[in-house]
């Protein structure tokens, strides 16, 4: 019986969020459209280069429907998206799908390595700074979580090409090599992109995830009852304190995919890493809705698909969630 009760109720959450999932697509993919259409000059003109005639402008609107209004485009766009075809480049004429292949995986690869990073790094620096508040450490973790979030990631970037690669000449500054032609040619390529978008993910991660502890280990009742028992202060920390708090790094890891998949845009471009976001830069100057739109679509589903697991996961890890219970 209970088991039929939260299948019910997990059942009911999925297909309600899958509903906002369908509203938030509509929303996002509406207004790049529209903000596409915004753009000065227009694709034709930029097609047609400096040098075009007006009737060679004409035609290239004529040829890529850009005389239609923008409702119908955009419903013709939309009809075609809902069956699995984004169309094709405006720039290039290929398909837009064929395009993007190669360069999804990359842009994944990116996000992994950078997500490993964060959470690889921030978990053990939380923990040591928790056991002794105000501490050597605990100082040094707050210091490094300012530092992460007040400086961006682009800027970040920056200043690791000048260190690591102009004047150190370590770590290239520019180039991809895909994974397929040996794992160190392909991660020394991706150190420091990976490390410029992870600096900020540490950065919120870590500043959470200690305050978390700290509040865990002394505002928590069931510590105490830890501590009655004679579990050392590592274990209570470790195992129980660190186990409650992973509910706010889960909602973190959500909450963050948007800013990390957004964050890839620029760190793609500054290090010549042939993703998605580096495509989006290039649609974006040469006014290619239909790419643009494409990309656009990719992140914004990656994002409620993440968010989605992220409910769910809530779901079966906290009965409270599962059974609708607000309390504690």
């Amino acid at each position: 019986m209970l088991t039929r009760i939260m299948n019910s109720a997990i059942a009911q959450a999925v297909v309600r969020r899958l509903g906002q999932v369908v509203v938030v697509m509509l929303g996002v993919t509406f207004m790049t459209f529209a903000l596409m259409n915004l753009l000065p000059g227009g694709a034709a003109i930029a097609l047609a280069g400096p040098n075009a005639t007006q009737e060679r402008i004409n035609q290239i609107r004529l040829e890529l429907h850009l005389n239609e209004p923008f409702l119908v485009r955009y419903w013709h766009w939309l009809s075609r998206a809902a069956t699995g075809n984004l169309g094709n480049s405006l720039s290039s004429g290929q398909p837009v799908s064929h395009a993007l292949a190669s360069r999804i995986p990359v842009t994944v690869e990116l996000v992994i390595l950078a997500l490993a990073v964060a959470l690889l790094l921030c978990v053990p620096i939380a923990i040591l700074g928790a056991s002794r508040p105000n501490g050597i450490v605990d100082r040094f973790a707050t210091y490094l979580s300012v530092a992460g979030l007040a400086m961006p990631n682009f800027v970040f970037g920056l200043v690791l090409i000048l260190i690591f690669a102009v004047r150190l000449h370590w770590l290239p500054a520019l180039g991809f090599v895909p994974l397929s032609h040996g794992i160190w040619r392909n991660l020394r390529t991706m150190i420091l992109p990976v490390a410029a978008l992870a600096l900020p993910l540490f950065a919120t991660f870590l500043r959470v995830l200690r305050a978390d502890l700290i509040d865990q280990m002394y505002g928590q009742d069931y510590i105490v009852t830890a501590r009655s028992k004679g579990l050392s202060r590592r274990r209570i920390l470790t195992v129980h304190a660190l186990r409650n708090s992973l509910f706010s790094l889960i909602t973190l890891v959500g909450l963050n995919l948007g800013v990390l998949m957004g964050g890839t845009v620029l760190i793609e471009e500054i290090f010549g890493v042939p993703g998605v976001g580096q495509a989006m830069i290039t649609a974006i100057s040469l006014q290619d809705v239909t790419t643009a739109e494409a990309v656009v679509v990719i992140i914004a589903l990656a994002v409620v698909v993440t968010s989605l697991l992220t409910d769910l996961t809530y779901a079966f890890l906290d009965p409270r969630v599962r059974y609708g219970s607000d309390s504690r």
